[in-house]
């Protein structure tokens, strides 16, 4: 993938290493944590809900030897609408550029069909493959560590725990020494090639995924429709969460609102941790009937298949 960027910022010591790095795997296994935590930054929304991550994200950590972009990606699933289609080709074509790929599991559980099929679609790469086992922290059992093993030719293998950090900064060091030799592809002080808006919206939906259940937070989409700096400094966002039923909307709001303004509290909180500014967040709901499913809504999401980039 580096290969096709033209460096813009080339003033770096000898043996300056660069490049992309995917970390790919079936929804839920931490891979938003993992970027999280490297680049030391809540840039990715994170729930215990599967499916939390929709599009690609780039993470960008510049070290004085080298600057390593992660790019977070969808977890890799059987699809069931338009949008799951468009998640799960996002990391394939990530897959596909990488410099170094990151495999990343449970290893608090035996490997599932997804995750052996996610293991064919590495085989299929150039890019060394590291296999990385999360969730040290949790119990684990040895034949666990050798049934990922089996499921392919792995560069290398890795035990961490994105959550707790163990073993997260050797990871590091190994990835970075498989990148090629090249200048930086961003400016030193950039953390994500995505606008304050993008992530905005992931905040306040990542905190609905926490607050809801079942299927509603599957069905549901934010869009920011005012972000605004004021002379203050105090930031003002104003966004939309869209659902695709009348009852879904009802959970969302609550009784007297209250699931609403606790979804916006808690949002507020990460925004102003983020932003390093007082934040005034106003949401609203608004029904969209089978949006997932219509192209149009998909597109003005942002949801564009890769190919059609």
């Amino acid at each position: 993938m580096s290969s096709e960027m033209t460096p813009l910022f080339g003033a770096v010591p000898a043996g300056h290493r660069s490049g992309f790095v995917a970390i790919i795997g079936k929804p839920n296994v931490g891979k938003s944590t993992l970027l999280n935590a490297w680049v030391g930054l809540k840039i990715a929304a994170v729930s215990p809900k599967p499916q939390t991550t929709r599009n690609r994200l780039l993470g960008i950590l510049t070290q004085p030897d080298a600057q390593i972009i992660f790019i977070d990606t969808p977890g890799i699933h059987q699809p069931r609408s338009k949008l799951g289609d468009f998640m799960v080709n996002t990391a394939l074509k990530a897959l596909r550029e990488a410099d170094v790929v990151l495999f990343l599991v449970d290893g608090s559980e035996p490997p599932s069909k997804a995750d052996a099929a996610i293991a064919g679609y590495c085989s299929e790469v150039q890019a060394p493959v590291i296999l990385v086992l999360n969730k040290a922290d949790l119990a684990s059992r040895p034949d666990n560590y050798q049934a990922y093993m089996a499921l392919g030719s792995w560069h290398s293998s890795a035990v961490i725990s994105a959550l707790k950090g163990i073993g997260c900064a050797e990871l590091l060091q190994s990835v970075t020494q498989l990148l090629p030799l090249g200048p930086r592809f961003y400016p030193e002080e950039q953390t994500t090639d995505q606008q304050e808006r993008f992530i905005a919206a992931e905040l306040v939906r990542e905190q609905a995924l926490r607050q809801l259940e079942q299927e509603v937070p599957h069905s549901i989409a934010v869009v920011v429709d005012e972000y605004k700096e004021r002379e203050n400094g105090d930031i003002f966002i104003s966004a939309t969460i869209l659902c695709e039923k009348d009852s879904h909307k009802g959970i969302i709001i609550g009784k007297g609102g209250a699931k609403l303004k606790q979804i916006g509290k808690q949002a507020r909180f990460e925004l102003e941790k983020l932003v390093q500014a007082r934040v005034y967040l106003e949401l609203w709901v608004k029904v969209r009937a089978n949006w997932r499913e219509d192209e149009h809504i998909l597109r003005d999401l942002g949801y564009v298949m890769p190919a059609e980039e």
